[in-house]
């Protein structure tokens, strides 16, 4: 597969759905489907979230073969890699791949992690390694042997999900939002205008039984026309909402941003006909932590999936981040400094590089939105295995 151009073939989309199953992967479409008509942002965030999926479902359709945008023949190559990969594999190896799939289609999975694992493996080859499924050949620990020149190296690929570093979890933001939007929207238009609600959540949210409580607690506010509710584990605070002019069209959710930063969740509710506008704004009591969920996911793995008989290498996929939070942790150096730091650790001494990307990269985007050369790379200076740093871009810091 090419990285540059990849040109898959038509067949693909069967292909791949025979490899799950045809039964499994009719089901999971159909489930994932009814998951976008569950609410207006809750259906968007599934959008999001499963778009390999929808893309795969999509590319399908014998009409959208000549309509496929780069990102989409990109996800269609790493899905070509995957048949070819079964094909290849004996029946032990190729049952541990169909595991792997059918892990990817189910409840809340994804089909990240094996996408990410191709698409490491073409990164390496496309810079003149060989590279080895030894998890799916030979049962090892760690994902990927490469080598080049003599020289070998454990690849390890880890997908870790940004929200295990929010305390307010994204999801659980979509749910809330849909469930309070209809009883907002009624209450809107008996009272036009345009409100800000600022809630603090010290303890963040996650969960439906917070979101549910919260939703009692912001339509009680609204009902009894208060202007604040505090209490240990949320503040809300509703304020006029004050916009210039060319704020109350179509770049408000960019003036918003602006306001409250990447780490906010925003919703915002209107009243096209009277002009009304509901904004809410909810922040946690503590920043985001997504760098050192990702430099933890990182030592869980340097410590159990490298055996330290040849020099490793975590290959680290953030997932659940959208373009101003992946460019943020990037430009930020928040994920460089947990990371460096944690190539210092004891822990890292089986480690000689730790190589980081999100969906920005997968799809194919272009730098500021995506990292330089599809993914940042952190070199363990103190690894004795300076020969393969030497020999292997993808093991030296282009930081």
């Amino acid at each position: 597969m090419s990285l540059a151009d990849p040109s898959p073939d038509t067949a693909v989309p069967a292909a791949f759905a025979r490899l799950c199953g045809g039964r499994a992967w009719s089901a999971r479409l159909a489930d994932l489907t009814r998951r976008t008509q569950s609410g207006a942002l809750s259906g968007r965030a599934a959008q999001q979230r499963h778009a390999l999926e929808f893309t795969l479902a999509r590319a399908a359709d014998p009409r959208a073969a000549g309509r496929l945008s780069p990102a989409e023949r990109r996800v269609l190559a790493f899905a070509q890699d995957a048949v070819r990969l079964a094909r290849s594999l004996p029946e032990a190896p190729r049952a541990r791949l169909r595991a792997l799939v059918q892990e990817g289609l189910t409840g809340e999975a994804t089909l990240i992690p094996l996408f990410h694992l191709l698409r490491t493996a073409a990164l390496f080859r496309a810079r003149g390694f060989a590279v080895e499924f030894a998890g799916l050949a030979e049962d090892a620990p760690f994902d990927l042997r490469v080598t080049r020149e003599g020289v070998a190296a454990e690849v390890a690929c880890e997908t870790v999900s940004a929200e295990d570093g929010r305390p307010v979890h994204r999801g659980d933001w979509c749910a809330l939002v849909d469930r309070v939007n209809p009883e907002l929207q009624t209450w809107l238009a008996a009272h036009p205008g345009r409100y800000l609600l600022k809630m603090t959540l010290p303890e963040g949210l996650s969960g439906p039984d917070k979101a549910v409580e919260l939703q009692g607690r912001i339509m009680a506010l609204l009902a009894e026309q208060r202007r604040q509710d505090a209490s240990a584990d949320a503040v809300l605070k509703l304020d006029p909402l004050v916009l210039a002019g060319a704020q109350a069209g179509a770049t408000l959710p960019r003036s918003l941003r602006a306001q409250f930063g990447p780490e906010a969740h925003l919703a915002v509710t209107g009243d096209p006909a009277g002009g009304s506008v509901f904004v809410m704004a909810a922040r946690a009591g503590r920043e985001n932590a997504v760098a050192e969920a990702v430099v933890g996911r990182m030592r869980l793995a340097a410590e159990s999936r490298l055996t330290g008989a040849a020099p490793g290498i975590l290959a680290m996929f953030v997932d659940d981040l959208d373009r101003g939070e992946w460019r943020s942790l990037r430009e930020t150096l928040e994920l460089e400094g947990a990371t460096r730091r944690f190539l210092t650790e004891t822990a890292a001494r089986r480690v000689v590089a730790a190589v980081c990307a999100s969906r920005m990269e997968m799809f194919g985007m272009a730098p500021p939105d995506a990292a330089e050369d599809g993914e940042l790379r952190f070199r363990n200076p103190s690894h004795p295995a300076g020969k393969l740093a030497a020999l292997a871009p993808a093991v030296t810091s282009s930081m």
